[in-house]
């Protein structure tokens, strides 16, 4: 069937902030949705809160909103824009909730809105246990034995049916929220009560257990004349009982016989045609059991996931681009394939190489939380990797994990003896795959090993081949001929590890390789196990000959003028899709402006591995060797006029000074420059003589010089190691006591730089500048002032565009420092400053000459594309050549940073120097108090509106401030709950208060009224190490019961400005286009 012609508009509903379980895997799916619809013509309307998305470029939709995805607020903008359709798949699980929420509430009968892609029949019968179950019962199909419960009694009923250990799955909830594996009674009840709380619908599937079984999935494509076509079948390493988020996972399927790969085939596309999926991509479960083969289906998820993304990354083949277009009526026969521009869509992709996927944990960044795995997910991103066998595809992922691996790296083992071994491979730890084959080294049988930790034999076989090769290596030392030398290549061995084995550096084994003439050369990733020639350069490396020896390199480079891009790597706190963001609008910008742009990156979930982002896509590790070989090959044709390393983070900025060192041209900044901002010592002579002012410091290189410091500066002070990002190490220290603790740990993560011993500015604001500048002319393209007081990390902090108290002549110094910094440090691209002001006094805290996380947020703000006009200063434009936009907007955006505590339980929510946030959100309005209303919204925070607040502030911010909070709270109506200290305090300042005791004071406390319901809303600051402790459980019942809650002054006052903004009027919506306009 043709497209439809009867529905001229569509609305796409995108999933988000990121989240942990719902990543930028859905700005891929969504921008691809909204791409392929617009080349339809349809006119597209897409809401979303996150800012940092590609999809909320105003340039990708016809009308972008970024506003709260809220049933409420998502149903203003259909009563606005009136779309003909809804596409509810592309936003995870955000979206199908909101458009089955806009369902209910009547509001698509009512402006006579289609769902399309999956009807409500399909998602109901999908994501709901009950239904899914009679579904599978009906085409005969096996289910776990299980119960369904819907309360607590229920629960406590299937105890004796199901047994222990159970494994717990909430409906309408992704990655895993609220459900876990329950090995006894006490697990058991704590997650049924979380997972009830934890499922919008209030209902639990109790599953038996299953652990140990092999888990797979089917990513399937179907559409309205039934064509279904298996996309890929993905293998989970790990056995059941971890999320297959957080699995290891390999395509295709490696360890099913022919036999029973045909059955799980032909039940996944019976599981469509049941569910009634018609038109798009979705996702099957499977365990099997490897005793007796027994297969069972585990769920389906009716809409694009992050299995989508790996998939489509896996095989070339664009699923959520063909998803859409099924959406609106083709079928996939007529829709042609991207990658060989000759077979249609219909034609089910197979691969002749090997995929891995490698989840990327931080737990470091929450001091408490335990690092074991369960079915609730906590993985903060992936890298992938492609190889011709098995061992090349593995050791090619743990290089592209940026956690300093090299391969199968040696771990340490704690304890003594086989049992210290058994019992670490026990665990289902983050880095298991890598104590097996520790516990390999150490002599332990694979049979053991098996029994332990279930792993497949024939994944255990294949980690033995590596562990064995290395003993070889240790013994013999590097291959002297070059049939060796490739063998040990086609191994995945990378030169780094290959150093490590052999006592070598990786430059010598680099040298000695090249003179044996072993080069990786480079395949196309075509759909088709190369039946048909690709026309799409989507390629990775591999030093694979065949039995004649010969290998044949297929990466053809053109002879055009080309800038290659280094991406970020795998998502983590720290370094998240923002830099994503900056590396695609500068692919975007320098095609535009006549380059061949070439994209480095190993993310399966982003834009910037899309393969039409760039000109020519390398999937490889973002390591000295993988790149080095790449720009080999691309300067045998051609001009290879730089390498943009500013873009991704820290990731590519640790390879600035080896490539350069190689006769690499770098773009933009050079990489001097950029190590000059990030040496303590070094940005200190700078600013003394540009004359501008840091807090009271000094640089510590060991623990006694940090004491005499210390002494000096005087506590609190902030501690700051070079060379970081997302505040790692950085941490805020009271005392010696404290010092002692983390001065070795801060010293030793920089290695052999200096830390930074900064006086903490209590109560300062803190502000962010992001500039543009071409080294002779700058342009201040945005200044921020932190919601948030200096000393809670930038990236966790909420901040207002344009600045919500500042004055004019502040602002002008501001700007006239960042000018003076970006061309001090000769600046060519983008540049961030953080200031912190304190008693009208401005300090300069951090610069950094490269692109930083709140580049997306500037340029949605603004509506200046900041990236892009970067990406162009760095190939040589002028300033001058753009139309620059005023930062000093009429109206107010807010971003807010949306923390994953809910994931990890039992770590302390207060926020501080080192960054914890996984996501952001943004609020726009004409005033402050809605913006930040907004911004609240859309990061799931829901303000009260009658209540009592709970009221208990730190001496040091009795001030105007907490005054003006809580006059406004009690104005509208709620009651103030307060401890001795403060109840006195305000009611010295006409603010009456009812007193609660403390925690420590003796029961009834205020912990005890939060645990009864009796508090809707907590403004608690605090200082001292003793006072933070004595609150801790404030805040743990805080998370834990979702009552909203603010820690500091500045936050208290603007959350209690936005109630009173919510009652003044009614709240509107805009679109970034319209906004725009007005400017």
């Amino acid at each position: 069937m043709p497209k439809r012609t009867d529905i001229s508009s569509i609305m796409i509903i995108g999933a988000g902030p990121i989240i942990i379980g719902q990543a930028c895997e859905f700005d891929y799916s969504g921008a691809q949705a909204c791409k392929a619809l617009k080349e339809e013509g349809y006119r597209v309307i897409l809401v979303n809160s996150n800012p940092a998305t590609i999809m909320t470029d105003p340039d990708m939709a016809d009308a972008t909103y970024i506003e709260p995805i809220t049933p409420e607020i998502v149903a203003k903008i259909i009563e606005k824009e009136r779309p003909d359709a809804l596409l509810p798949t592309m936003g995870g699980q955000t979206g199908l909730n909101t458009a089955l929420a806009l369902d209910d509430m009547g509001v698509l009968k009512k402006f006579g809105v289609e769902m399309i892609g999956a009807d409500r029949k399909a998602i109901e019968m999908a994501e709901d246990r009950k239904l899914f179950r009679e579904a599978m019962d009906r085409i005969g199909i096996e289910n776990p034995r299980a119960v369904i419960a819907e309360n607590m009694e229920e629960c406590m009923a299937a105890l004796d049916d199901i047994g222990l250990p159970a494994i717990i799955r909430p409906a309408f909830t992704m990655g895993g929220t609220g459900g876990g594996i329950a090995y006894n009674r006490e697990d058991y009840i704590h997650f049924c009560g979380t997972g009830l709380d934890a499922s919008p619908v209030n209902q639990i599937l109790i599953d038996e257990s299953l652990l140990g079984w092999k888990e797979f999935e089917m990513e399937v494509v179907r559409d309205k004349a039934d064509n279904a076509i298996i996309i890929c079948a993905i293998e989970n390493i790990d056995p059941m009982g971890v999320h297959t988020g957080d699995s290891i996972t390999v395509a295709p399927a490696l360890t099913l016989t022919d036999k029973e790969y045909q059955l799980m085939r032909t039940r996944s596309i019976d599981v469509l045609r049941e569910i009634g999926v018609e038109t798009g991509g979705s996702n099957v479960q499977w365990a099997v059991n490897p005793e007796d083969g027994r297969m069972i289906v585990i769920e389906m998820n009716p809409r694009v996931s992050r299995s989508s993304a790996l998939a489509s990354k896996a095989t070339g083949f664009p699923i959520a681009r063909v998803a859409a277009k099924l959406a609106v009526g083709y079928t996939l026969d007529e829709l042609d394939n991207d990658i060989t521009k000759v077979t249609p869509a219909s034609f089910e992709p197979s691969i002749d190489y090997i995929v891995t996927k490698i989840p990327r944990f931080t737990f470091e960044k929450f001091p408490g939380a335990e690092p074991i795995l369960g079915t609730a997910m906590k993985s903060v991103g992936e890298a992938m990797a492609i190889g011709r066998t098995i061992h090349e595809s593995l050791q090619k992922a743990l290089t592209s994990l940026e956690t300093g691996l090299t391969g199968f790296d040696e771990m340490e083992i704690e304890g003594e003896g086989e049992a210290a071994v058994i019992a670490a491979i026990s665990k289902q730890t983050p880095d298991r795959m890598l104590l097996i084959a520790q516990a390999m080294r150490e002599g332990l049988s694979l049979e053991t090993i098996h029994t332990h930790t279930k792993y497949d034999p024939w994944f255990l076989d294949r980690i033995k081949e590596i562990v064995d090769e290395e003993a070889l290596l240790r013994t013999n030392g590097l291959p002297t001929n070059s049939v060796e030398m490739r063998r040990i290549k086609m191994m995945g061995f990378s030169d780094a590890r290959l150093a490590t084995l052999t006592k070598n550096t990786e430059t010598g084994v680099r040298k000695s390789r090249l003179a044996m003439d072993v080069k990786a050369v480079f395949k196309r990733i075509d759909t088709c196990a190369a039946e048909f020639e690709a026309q799409t350069p989507y390629m990775y490396s591999t030093y694979e000959a065949d039995a004649m020896g010969s290998v044949e390199c297929e990466a053809r480079p053109s002879n055009r003028k080309k800038v290659v891009i280094l991406g970020g790597g795998p998502n983590r706190i720290g370094q998240g899709i923002e830099f994503d963001y900056c590396c695609c609008h500068a692919c975007y910008a320098l095609t535009k402006a006549g380059y061949e742009t070439i994209m480095i990156n190993c993310n399966p979930e982003t834009v910037s591995t899309d393969y039409d982002t760039s000109d020519r896509l390398y999937f490889e590790p973002l390591t000295l060797e993988s790149v080095l070989e790449i720009l080999r090959v691309e300067q045998e044709n051609g001009t290879l006029h730089g390498v943009i390393v500013q873009f991704g983070g820290q990731t590519p900025l640790k390879l600035a000074n080896d490539l350069e060192a190689a006769g690499i041209p770098i773009l933009g900044t050079s990489p001097d420059a950029i190590d000059l901002a990030e040496d303590r010592e070094r940005l200190q002579k700078l600013l003394h003589e540009l004359d501008l002012k840091q807090p009271h410091n000094g640089l510590a290189s060991s623990p006694e010089e940090a004491f005499v410091i210390a002494k000096d500066v005087g506590y609190p002070l902030v501690i700051r190691p070079s060379y970081v990002l997302g505040g790692r190490g950085m941490e805020i220290v009271r005392d010696d006591a404290h010092l002692t603790r983390y001065i070795d740990a801060a010293i030793s993560l920089s290695g052999d730089n200096p830390v930074l011993l900064d006086s903490y500015l209590t109560g300062a604001i803190e502000v962010d500048v992001d500039a543009l500048c071409d080294g002779k002319n700058v342009h201040v393209a945005g200044i921020m002032e932190h919601i948030e007081e200096a000393g809670v990390h930038s990236g966790d902090s909420a901040c207002s565009l344009p600045p919500y108290t500042l004055d004019a002549e502040t602002i002008a110094e501001l700007k006239r420092q960042t000018e003076a910094m970006a061309i001090g440090l000769n600046v060519v691209g983008l540049m961030n400053v953080q200031f912190a002001i304190k008693d009208g006094v401005i300090y300069v805290l951090e610069v950094n000459p490269r692109a930083s996380r709140t580049v997306p947020f500037v340029a949605k703000a603004t509506g200046s594309p900041i990236a892009a006009i970067a990406a162009r200063l760095m190939a040589g434009e002028p300033l001058s050549n753009f139309d620059l936009v005023d930062p000093n907007i009429p109206y107010y955006a807010v971003k807010e940073a949306v923390l994953p505590f809910n994931r990890f339980p039992g770590v302390d929510t207060l926020l501080g120097p080192e960054m914890r946030s996984t996501g952001e959100v943004m609020g726009i309005d004409k005033t402050f108090s809605r913006a930040f209303l907004k911004s609240q919204m859309g990061a799931g925070v829901d303000l009260p509106t009658t209540g009592n607040v709970f009221v208990s502030i730190k001496d040091s911010d009795k001030g105007d401030m907490i005054l003006e909070a809580a006059r406004n709270v009690a104005n509208l109506g709620f009651k103030i709950i307060a401890t001795r200290g403060t109840a006195e305090y305000l009611a010295s300042n006409g603010i009456m208060s009812e007193v609660v005791n403390k925690v420590y004071e003796g029961r009834p406390n205020i912990v005890d009224m939060m645990k009864d319901g009796g508090i809707q809303l907590v403004f608690n600051t605090t200082e001292g190490a003793q006072s933070i402790d004595d609150s801790r459980e404030i805040r743990s019942v805080a998370l834990y019961d979702k009552i909203p809650y603010y820690t500091t002054a500045a936050g208290c006052r603007a959350a209690a400005r936005a109630m009173k903004g919510r009652t003044e009027s009614e709240i509107e919506v805009n679109s970034l286009q319209s906004i725009i306009a007005q400017m």
